[in-house]
């Protein structure tokens, strides 16, 4: 089978798409034939190794996928050849097929896509996380979202939008302002005209309930500026490539609290939140109520391309790879 893998941490240049031997299903595992597999900022900090945690090398990127399965190995339950399955992985996706534990996989809805299975659980959940439980929002409140027409930032306009709060989205552009008014922003925000911290203020009479940031880099102290006293600043990541030092005095004389939430520790710190999150997230999915909205369709070959458009923040939305056939 085909999969784009490294076999030197690195820059995405040593991405390479090849020949690699068929994974076979072992103890309680399932094979899946992958049909898409979604492009997250995280891909690329676990292939310059600059993520929380290694893998070994050579090795295949990729954490979130759909497909049909394939096949079944000892013991493996919960699914049946043929089902179309998605699932998460923390590395592997970005291959044909894929063997996984048959546990971490979850039936697609029939009426659902398997493109839109591939992009949904990482962002959302992360976004889902972040709101529903670390930021506690409420009906009515002012929620502003930096990067708000990327992977987690979408997904933060869309699930904030269901939670009842009235949505701020900040942009770097009016086509991507026009993509989060479509999915229930109330008000945008473009970083390039107009001023951040005096908008936000504008919009909500005062500042905002919360922030979510999964930007950093130069935002970050203006929105935190433009938070109501009391108000919460959930940071999720950096895509910016720049960790913001903030100035604590703000923190003091604001009120503010500022958290931060990574999913891949959210639920062992939080089980009991984490399992209520997935199972209220997985009713708006399977309600079709939450669907991504899919920036752009890549066959496996042009990995490398997918990648760089998320790491210059060119994605709108979730960008895919497309394994099968063309």
């Amino acid at each position: 089978m085909k999969a784009a893998r490294v076999t030197a941490y690195g820059p995405i240049d040593n991405l390479r798409v090849e020949e690699v031997d068929d994974p076979v299903a072992g103890t309680g595992e399932a094979v899946v034939d992958i049909a898409a597999a979604a492009v997250n900022y995280p891909d690329l900090l676990i292939m310059s190794g600059g993520y929380q945690v290694r893998w070994p090398l050579p090795l295949v990127p990729g954490s979130e996928f759909a497909g049909t399965v394939r096949a079944l190995g000892p013991g493996a339950s919960g699914v049946a050849v043929g089902d179309r399955v998605a699932g998460s992985v923390p590395v592997g996706a970005f291959a044909e097929r894929i063997a996984v534990p048959a546990s971490a996989l979850w039936a697609v809805p029939a009426q659902a896509d398997l493109a839109e299975a591939a992009a949904f659980r990482v962002t959302y959940l992360t976004a889902y996380h972040a709101l529903r439980s670390t930021a506690e929002v409420t009906p009515g409140a002012w929620v502003v979202v930096l990067g708000a027409a990327g992977g987690v930032g979408l997904a933060a306009v869309e699930v904030a939008t269901a939670l009842g709060a009235r949505v701020i989205a900040a942009v770097s552009s009016p086509e991507k302002a026009a993509v989060c008014r479509e999915r229930g922003a109330h008000a945008t925000i473009d970083y390039g005209r107009e001023d951040l911290k005096e908008r936000i203020k504008q919009l909500t009479d005062g500042g905002a309930d919360v922030v979510i940031d999964p930007v950093g880099g130069s935002y970050s102290e203006p929105a935190l500026r433009a938070t109501a006293w009391g108000g919460r600043f959930v940071c999720l990541g950096f895509a910016s490539s720049r960790i913001p030092a903030i100035p604590l005095n703000l923190v003091l004389l604001k009120g503010v609290v500022v958290c931060g939430m990574e999913m891949r520790t959210f639920a062992e710190h939080r089980p009991e939140d984490a399992q209520r999150d997935e199972e209220e997230l997985m009713e708006h999915f399977r309600a079709g109520r939450l669907r991504p909205h899919i920036g752009g369709r890549y066959p496996l070959e042009k990995a490398a391309d997918a990648l760089r458009a998320v790491s210059e923040r060119r994605a709108v939305g979730k960008l895919l790879l497309m394994p099968g056939p063309s």
